[in-house]
């Protein structure tokens, strides 16, 4: 393999590779940008490296055991191929994770497995059904030293130890390049349903949320969109106000039950409405790719983490700056699209750090922005010293001469 040069984007044909290649550019004193197909490095700092460390030709699925609700992939493996495998299967990638190529302006389906552990990407289910770091069984991947390592296993209960499957989980490229990952799967649901509240405000739709994840009725999504933001929505679009949308999965006679029962605890917020399978399917997927801002590819995209009831008042905040908003997992999500390409960090962060009183409120990552707001802002939440210390120790044991992706997450690291 020939030593890349500045600008270059080197192409690893396998593991060996892609040790060869780091070892090298700790050796030179280099930096690499790890990236697969590429379609997620618009998001996190924007960073300069001496190359980009190619893994997309590191593809195909290596091990698929349906029996065992097992499957292991190279790490460039593009997820829509290990989801068409999974249809086939009757079963899914639980966490639901969600393609950002609509919001970041790429197409659909770009998306590969190792980008999807590498960010945590988790959609509608994940308040249920966890994140991607809690499918994470095991990988293959080489560390910023240039030394190949294995964690986990190909089985669930195989932790002892650290458990770096989930600890390298959402670390951007910046500790360790994946070369295979092996994920728990689970059946699929046979049919859904989802249940519609309509015209209720965002602090009325948060209890109506909060009663319906917290009864026995087993609630796999739970959103909200104001009236304005269902426009962008086709299975919403003729709604004429503001839609609370409750996901049933499962049999249909269980479905009915449960939807049933359901109607019966939320009658008193509203008028009540359903979708069918087809149109549940397209509204989930809509809110999961975060699809009602895909459209304007200049205005700044932040992604806030939040206590579910404490939600509305940072809408009510991103409203009076002239923004949209909508929330997912029960409120404890929203996705805000400002009215320009300024994201307002202070006003975000602002109300966020008031409405979580003495502790931070939660997190917010700007997730859309030109290359010169990611260069000069914290795109992550700023870390509280503790956490700050820690993130510096891991870098330095996984990449201490700073090779991969130095500073994608964090200034310095």
């Amino acid at each position: 393999m020939t030593p890349p040069t500045t600008a270059d984007r080197l192409r690893a044909r396998d593991e060996a590779d892609v040790v060869e290649t780091v070892r090298w550019a700790v050796s030179e004193g280099r930096t690499l940008d790890v990236a697969g197909s590429g379609s997620k490095q618009a998001l996190g700092r924007h960073i300069q490296t001496d190359a980009t460390l190619d893994l997309s030709a590191l593809t195909g699925v290596s091990l698929y055991e349906p029996a065992e609700l097992v499957l292991s992939a190279k790490a460039g493996t593009p997820v829509a191929e290990i989801e068409a495998l999974l249809v086939a299967s009757n079963q899914m990638m639980a966490f639901e994770p969600m393609d950002y190529g609509p919001l970041l302006g790429r197409p659909r389906g770009e998306g590969t497995l190792g980008g999807l552990m590498a960010t945590n990407l988790a959609g509608p289910r994940r308040p249920s059904a966890g994140a991607a770091r809690d499918h994470a069984l095991g990988l293959r991947a080489v560390s910023g030293r240039g030394e190949a390592f294995k964690a986990g296993g190909r089985v669930v209960k195989n932790v002892t130890g650290y458990d770096l499957p989930r600890g390298l989980s959402g670390s951007y490229g910046t500790l360790a390049a994946f070369t295979e990952l092996t994920i728990k799967v689970l059946p699929r649901p046979e049919t859904l349903e989802t249940l519609l509240i309509y015209g209720l405000d965002d602090a009325t739709a948060a209890k109506a949320m909060s009663a319906a994840v917290g009864s026995f009725y087993d609630v796999s999504g739970a959103a909200h969109v104001p009236f304005g933001v269902t426009g962008h929505i086709p299975a919403l679009a003729l709604a004429g106000s503001s839609v609370t949308a409750l996901r049933l999965e499962g049999v249909p006679p269980s479905i009915r039950h449960r939807r049933e029962k359901l109607e019966g605890l939320l009658a008193g917020f509203g008028t009540l409405g359903r979708l069918e399978a087809e149109s549940s399917a397209a509204l989930w997927r809509a809110l999961r790719d975060v699809e009602p801002f895909a459209g304007d590819h200049k205005r700044a995209v932040w992604r806030v983490s939040t206590a579910p009831m404490k939600a509305s008042a940072i809408g009510v905040a991103v409203a009076e700056a002239g923004g949209a908003c909508f929330y997912d997992w029960a409120g404890g999500l929203i996705w805000i699209e400002m009215p320009d390409a300024d994201p307002r960090a202070e006003l975000v962060r602002g109300v966020l750090a008031a409405v979580g009183g003495p502790q931070s409120g939660g997190h917010a990552t700007l997730i859309r922005a030109d290359a010169a707001t990611r260069a000069a802002l914290e795109v992550f939440q700023p870390l509280d010293p503790v956490t700050g210390a820690l993130v510096k120790r891991m870098k330095d044991g996984f990449d201490p001469s700073r090779v991969l992706s130095p500073g994608r997450m964090y200034a310095g690291v």
